[in-house]
């Protein structure tokens, strides 16, 4: 049993809907929050409070104990927020062993240090085998049965075959595989930030002509910054970058990012910035950029608008000239 339960480590979104559309499918899952006022929901009331549309029957489990976590699952996906990852990482790093499995799925790098998930979670927990996963695969279509997929990428063989094994849940989720963990890390970053891009775009309205050659820059710039990184060059044109950016880049997504994109657009920022995970990553990944030297103008006018350096019309009249140029 223990070998066929997927863990969940965090109760939102995206954990819920991941639980929710495994948990239908037949597969035992087990989730596990901080919060014992969601445990407490999910198994008295079968609601977890951050996606109350998700379905989520028996036999899923809640628990608030990360030792329980443990026991009863031996695969985990890792789905809380870039800034948390680093202490959950050491609290699993308490309870876990080296015959665990852990995947991320966090697209961002991890502040203020600016490394890949992968490396600080393995800094945190006992265990080697250790990926990621990432892909086009939004909440509300994995609780709305429409058809999902996502990439789980290591270096390990055993954590891409037991990460198809466990997650694939067809025909509503489909889960292929990579061993491009650098690349499949990078890629999903950098895709939440051109999503910020994109909604900005269509925020100001640039036109269809214009938005696709800055979806083509965007895989152009991503593409050079994860073969830089150590990732492979094709990796950003697949599921992980260019899949995951299509999907969240439109109004019907409800996407954090692309809604933060309109609202930059409008000129509406809150105090913070409107931090997503996709603006994280836009100032982390321009920083990573300058330190690797590599030119990515959409994403510095991105990184720019969101630290109040630049106006928003500013920085897309600078995307489009550097774009015409490099055309």
């Amino acid at each position: 049993m223990r070998g066929d339960t997927v863990g969940i480590v965090g109760a939102g979104t995206f954990g819920t809907a991941l639980a929710s559309v495994l948990a239908r499918a037949g597969r035992h899952v087990i989730m596990w929050s901080r919060d014992p006022e969601i445990v407490r929901s999910i198994r008295t009331a079968r609601v977890c409070p951050r996606l109350p549309t998700a379905p989520l029957p028996a036999p899923l489990e809640a628990t608030a104990d990360p030792k329980e976590l443990a026991s009863k699952a031996r695969f985990l996906v890792l789905a809380v927020s870039s800034t948390n990852v680093r202490e959950r990482a050491r609290e699993l790093g308490e309870v876990l062993d080296g015959s665990h499995i852990v995947v991320h799925a966090i697209g961002a790098l991890a502040t203020p240090t600016n490394e890949r998930v992968s490396e600080v979670v393995a800094q945190g927990i006992p265990t080697l085998k250790i990926g990621v996963l990432a892909g086009p695969a939004l909440p509300a279509d994995l609780v709305g049965n429409q058809f999902s997929s996502m990439v789980v990428a290591s270096a390990f063989d055993e954590v891409v075959a037991e990460g198809r094994r466990l997650l694939n849940a067809p025909p509503m989720l489909r889960v292929y595989s990579s061993k491009d963990l650098a690349g499949v890390e990078l890629a999903s970053a950098l895709s939440g930030a051109y999503t910020v891009a994109l909604g900005l775009a269509d925020g100001l309205d640039i036109g269809s002509g214009a938005r696709a050659v800055l979806v083509t820059r965007a895989v152009a710039e991503g593409s050079r910054l994860c073969a830089a990184a150590g990732g492979d060059l094709r990796t950003f044109a697949g599921l992980a970058g260019l899949g995951n950016m299509l999907i969240r880049a439109d109004a019907k997504s409800a996407s954090a990012d692309y809604q933060l994109g309109r609202r930059l657009a409008d000129g509406i920022v809150s105090g913070d910035g409107g931090r997503t995970e996709g603006a994280r990553a836009a100032i982390a990944m321009t920083q990573l950029a300058g330190t690797l030297r590599v030119r990515m103008p959409v994403l510095q006018g991105v990184a720019g608008i969101l630290a109040g350096k630049i106006e928003p019309r500013d920085a897309a009249k600078l995307i489009g000239d550097t774009v015409a140029v490099e055309e």
